[in-house]
C-alpha cells in the first residue's frame, strides 16, 4: 500500500519472523517514536505481543538497566522510566469499556509518554486516531510470527520512513544488522547504530526539512541562517575535509533525496565522555586546537563535488547569518526574562551596535567555519596520529567565514566549564602554530575578533537553549545558561565591545542573562 499526502492508512505485512526480526522490528521503530504515541498491539494469547512489547521497552532502558519487564496480564498497568520518554504498557483484557481505561491513567499516559496497549479491541470505537496497529498470528512454525502492520493518521508517514531505512539498509547489506537507538543532538536528525560481525556503522536519518516554520519573507530561520536542510552538505563537506587529511566518518552509503547516509562509526570515544576525567581536558582542547591551527590555513573552495555529480555551494557566513541568529537573543531570550517584547527602538540600536562591531570581521571571512567544533561533536581516535586522531562528526553547517569561530566555538564550550587557564593555553598555542606558517597573521586583529565572535555565538546560545526549552519541549539545555551567560560576559569586557557592553548591561544584565526564567512562568 502506497502513502497520499493525506495520511491515509498505510499498511506493511512482515510474515515469519523469528525473535532476532522481532527485536529488530522494534529496534527500527523506536527512532520514529514520540510523547504520546498509542501502540495497539493485537493478537490471542501467545500470539506475541508481550515478547514485542519486551523489545521495545528494553531498547528504551539504559543499557545496565536489570528491570524486568513482565507481562501486564495481572496488573493490568505497567510503567517504566525510560531514556526517551515514559513508558506505559497496559493489557485491557478485563476492561468493559474506555472508562475503565482514563479510570487506570490512559489519557494521563498519552499527554506524558508512549502507550502499549495489548488488547485494544476493548477500546471499541475510542481507540486513537494517530496509532500504530501491530496484528501478531502464529506461523505454522510455532516459533515464528506473521505481523500486519497498519499505520493510522500521523504515525502513516512515520511507517513509510520505517519502510525507506529497510530498503535502504537492505541494499546496503546492513539489514539485519543489531540496531541500537544512538544518542541524537538538538536537530531533528536521528542516529542509529547498527552491528553486526566485528564490525559497526551508524545510520543518519537526517529528512529534509527547515529548522522551523517561516519566521520572515516566507523563509525559515535555517535559510537566513545557511543551515543544512538535507543530507547533500554534510555529503560534500566529508569528503571536502577527509581530502585534506582530517577525520571524517566515510560513507558507505548514501541517499540524498531521502536523507539517508550510512557512516564509518568512530565508536565512543566522545570529548565530552572523556572530559570526566579531568587529566583529560588538557590534552584533548590542545588537540583539537592544532587541527584548528592548521584548517585555518587551507582555504574552502566555493563549491564542493557530490557523488550524483551535482555541486554544492558552500555558503558564507555573512552579515545576513550573523544578524539573524542574534535576534534569537531578542525574539526568544528576551521574552522570556521580561515577560513583554522587545521595542522596535531597542532591537534597531542593538541591531545597529552589533552590524558596527561584525564588519571588521566580514573583512577577513575566507575560512572553514564548522560551526559546532565543542565537545559533543568530538571524537577522539587513539589509533590515528597527528590531526587525524581528533574526528569531526556534526559539521553539515559549515560556512566560508572567519576562522576564530570555530576556536571560540571549541574553547568557551556550551556544555563543559573550560578554565579561562586552559583558555589563554589554547590561544597561544593557536596564534603560534599559525604565526609558523603565516608571518602575515596579525594577533592582535584574531583576537579582537575571537572576542567579538565569542559574544555573537554566545548571545546565540542562550536564544537557543530558550527556544529549545520553550518552542521545542528540551528543557535540558537550560542547566547550561549560566555557563554561556559567563562566557558572553568575559567577552563583553573586550575594549572593542565597549558600546554593545552596555547596551547589554542596561538591558539585558547580568542577573538575569543567569537566569532568564527566574520569576516568570
Amino acid at each position: 500500500m502506497t502513502l497520499d499526502s493525506k495520511n491515509k492508512p498505510l499498511q506493511l505485512n512482515l510474515p515469519d519472523l523469528d525473535l532476532s526480526a522481532l527485536d529488530r522490528f522494534a529496534a527500527g521503530l523506536l527512532p520514529l517514536l514520540q510523547t504520546g504515541d498509542f501502540i495497539a498491539l493485537a493478537g490471542e494469547l501467545g500470539s506475541g505481543k508481550t515478547a514485542f512489547a519486551r523489545a521495545l521497552i528494553s531498547r528504551m532502558l539504559p543499557p545496565d538497566s536489570n528491570e524486568e519487564i513482565p507481562s501486564p496480564s495481572f496488573a493490568i498497568l505497567q510503567t517504566y522510566k525510560t531514556l526517551r520518554m515514559p513508558v506505559y504498557h497496559f493489557d485491557f483484557y478485563r476492561l468493559s469499556g474506555v472508562d475503565e481505561a482514563v479510570e487506570l491513567g490512559l489519557d494521563e499516559a498519552l499527554n506524558n509518554g508512549l502507550v502499549l496497549a495489548e488488547w485494544p479491541d476493548r477500546l471499541k470505537n475510542e481507540l486513537p486516531a494517530d496509532r500504530l496497529e501491530v496484528h501478531f498470528r502464529e506461523a505454522n512454525d510455532l516459533d515464528l510470527r506473521h505481523l500486519r502492520i497498519v499505520a493510522m493518521g500521523t504515525f502513516s508517514p512515520r511507517l513509510q520512513r520505517y519502510i525507506d531505512i529497510d530498503r535502504f539498509l537492505f541494499d546496503a547489506g546492513w539489514n539485519k544488522a543489531w540496531r541500537q537507538f544512538a544518542r541524537g543532538d538538538a536537530s531533528t536528525r536521528t542516529y542509529t547504530k547498527l552491528s553486526k560481525t566485528n564490525t559497526s556503522a551508524l545510520l543518519m536519518d537526517a529528512p529534509r526539512q527547515p529548522d522551523g516554520p517561516p519566521i520572515r519573507d516566507k523563509r525559515s530561520y535555517s535559510s537566513f541562517a545557511h543551515l543544512a536542510e538535507d543530507v547533500r552538505p554534510f555529503v560534500a563537506i566529508a569528503n571536502a575535509l577527509k581530502a585534506e587529511g582530517y577525520s571524517t566518518p566515510e560513507i558507505f552509503a548514501s541517499d540524498l533525496h531521502k536523507g539517508l547516509l550510512l557512516l564509518e562509526d568512530f565508536g565512543d570515544q566522545q570529548f565530552g565522555d572523556l572530559l570526566k576525567d579531568a587529566h583529560a581536558m588538557s590534552p584533548l582542547y590542545e588537540a583539537a586546537t592544532c587541527l584548528l591551527a592548521d584548517l585555518s590555513l587551507k582555504i574552502p573552495a566555493s563549491s564542493l563535488p557530490l557523488p550524483d555529480g551535482s555541486q554544492y555551494k558552500l555558503p558564507t557566513y555573512d552579515l545576513e547569518a550573523y544578524c539573524i541568529e542574534l535576534e534569537l537573543l531578542l525574539d526568544w531570550f528576551w521574552p522570556a526574562t521580561k515577560n513583554a517584547e522587545v521595542s522596535v527602538q531597542l532591537r534597531t540600536q542593538y541591531m545597529e551596535l552589533w552590524q558596527k562591531a561584525l564588519m571588521p570581521v566580514l573583512e577577513q571571512s575566507n575560512n572553514w567555519v564548522l560551526r559546532d567544533v565543542h565537545s559533543p561533536n568530538l571524537m577522539w581516535l587513539e589509533k590515528r596520529t597527528g590531526n587525524s586522531q581528533v574526528g569531526l562528526i556534526d559539521f553539515q553547517d559549515a560556512q566560508r567565514g572567519h576562522a576564530a569561530y570555530d576556536l571560540v566555538s571549541l574553547l568557551q564550550d556550551a556544555r563543559v566549564d573550560v578554565p579561562v587557564e586552559l583558555e589563554q593555553v589554547c590561544l597561544d598555542l593557536y596564534v603560534s602554530l599559525v604565526k609558523e606558517q603565516n608571518c602575515d597573521f596579525d594577533d592582535a586583529a584574531f583576537l579582537t575578533s575571537y572576542a567579538v565572535l565569542g559574544a555573537q555565538r554566545n548571545t546565540k546560545i542562550l536564544g537557543i537553549f530558550i527556544r529549545l526549552a520553550k518552542r521545542d519541549h528540551k528543557p535540558a539545555y537550560l542547566v547550561h545558561v549560566p555557563r554561556v551567560a559567563a562566557y558572553l560576559t568575559r567577552n563583553l569586557a573586550h575594549p572593542a565591545l565597549t558600546d554593545l557592553k552596555s547596551w547589554y548591561d542596561q538591558h539585558v544584565p547580568v542577573e538575569e542573562r543567569a537566569d532568564p526564567l527566574k520569576g516568570t512562568n
